[in-house]
């Protein structure tokens, strides 16, 4: 399999990964045009030197966005030799292009007459394996309402919400967006959405944590595309905001080797990208992310790269955060579902086609066995993916932390109860497929 030439184009492909199998990608030649947009990470990654705003302009730049505490600029320039110029001061790290991609749309998703279902009881078998039946429910911080009272916030980095949904506007603490000509936070795609309610919906459908809040941090416009630094800074803002946890169900590739770029450039991409993750860390966030769709084995950065020369590695994979694969009804890893030793922290339910099907020929397919949730317009849909099985993961992470106070618990030890009590379902002990194991929420808050 090539992933580059299958997936993405460029440094960094930042594509949702709502769908269970998506590829294309804007060409090179399409994304290019006379002023293209960089990064520059400067050495200082708590804030901006003194005197970088003349730096840009004499190298031929213009700033477009300052990401002062991650000591980060976005910059537009028409100089082909503005790279060349800028590294040639002893004030920056890295430099490099700044890419936009845009997915496809989701492949695996279904709508199915719903108006008369009982939702939760009859279709939400994702919500019922992590809570075992709403047992969860019933523990100490275990809806995500904290005992002190205080508002537990999952910020959600994506498309948007639809904060009038009937089952999430009761949970929706408020939204930001950082796409350029879209104020608005509202979901135009409906990823985020459907997100939002595994996490937080509370109504005909239900999220893992029913009384946490959700924050919507829009960075992807209606046709799905952000730019790095877009998200780096909802990241940072996100963590200024003083939310608990962050799910960013996105994600891409970096290849190191792309003859389009220098690797110079794509370092300067993920250099900023791990300064944010490590940001909201530091701030006490507990940042949750997808591992992604394409079925492959992330641990050998050789092997992703198919027919073609150099490393390619999962972005963000910060190993700061939490990783989560997919899993099916059947506690199966599903069947698009990436995975590998050292790339997973856990695995949570992302649906699946059922067990019959047959990924090769399309035969046998069960849309029942996808993740129902909420979409925009008040209504719901199916969709499978480890944009599906991530919500769950960062919902848990905000229900632990309802138990324990607000502020009360770092993300790492977070992160240590959600791997701790997850189910060992596969090899004994840690595995590549599902990493500790299973997601479990009464394991996780006894």
């Amino acid at each position: 399999m090539n992933i580059k030439k299958g997936i993405v184009t460029g440094t960094l492909s930042l594509a949702l990964c709502a769908s269970a199998v998506f590829a294309g990608s804007v060409s090179i030649g399409q994304a290019q045009t006379v002023e293209k947009s960089y990064l520059v990470v400067f050495k200082d990654e708590g804030k901006l030197p003194a005197g970088y705003t003349d730096l840009l302009r004499k190298s031929g730049g213009q700033l477009e966005n300052k990401l002062e505490k991650l000591g980060a600029v976005e910059v537009s320039s028409a100089n082909p030799n503005f790279l060349n110029e800028i590294r040639k001061s002893s004030l920056v790290l890295s430099a490099g292009a700044e890419n936009v991609i845009y997915p496809e749309s989701p492949a695996v998703d279904a709508d199915l007459p719903l108006d008369n279902a009982d939702l939760y009881n009859n279709l939400q078998w994702d919500i019922k394996q992590v809570t075992n039946n709403g047992a969860s429910w019933n523990l100490p911080g275990g809806t995500g309402k904290a005992a002190d009272g205080k508002d537990i916030v999952v910020g959600v980095i994506d498309t948007g919400i639809d904060y009038n949904h009937p089952d999430l506007k009761e949970n929706y603490a408020y939204g930001k967006s950082f796409v350029p000509g879209y104020p608005d936070p509202m979901d135009e795609n409906s990823h985020g959405t459907h997100v939002a309610g595994s996490i937080a919906a509370k109504g005909r459908t239900m999220g893992v944590g029913p009384d946490l809040k959700v924050a919507a941090y829009r960075v992807f416009g209606p046709d799905g595309g952000a730019a790095t630094s877009h998200i780096a800074e909802a990241l940072m803002t996100a963590a200024d905001d003083n939310v608990d946890v962050v799910n960013m169900s996105l994600g891409g590739y970096d290849w190191f080797q792309n003859p389009e770029y220098t690797t110079k450039e794509t370092v300067a991409d993920v250099q900023m990208f791990n300064r944010a993750i490590k940001y909201a860390i530091q701030k006490g966030v507990t940042v949750v992310g997808s591992a992604g769709n394409n079925a492959v084995d992330l641990k050998s950065p050789g092997q992703l790269s198919g027919s073609d020369n150099g490393a390619t590695h999962r972005s963000p994979s910060s190993q700061l955060m939490i990783r989560v694969s997919a899993g099916g009804a059947l506690k199966n890893l599903a069947f698009y579902s990436n995975y590998g030793v050292g790339k997973i922290d856990v695995m949570a339910p992302g649906g699946d086609l059922g067990p019959n099907y047959d990924p090769n020929t399309g035969a046998g397919r069960d849309n029942t066995y996808l993740a129902l949730a909420t979409i925009p317009g008040g209504g719901y849909g199916y969709k499978g993916g480890t944009s599906m099985a991530a919500p769950k993961v960062a919902a848990l992470a905000g229900v632990i932390i309802a138990k324990h106070g607000k502020d009360q618990i770092s993300p790492a030890q977070v992160k240590q109860i959600i791997q701790s009590s997850s189910e060992d379902i596969f090899k004994p002990g840690y595995d590549e497929q599902s990493g500790h194991g299973l997601i479990n929420a009464v394991n996780a808050l006894k």
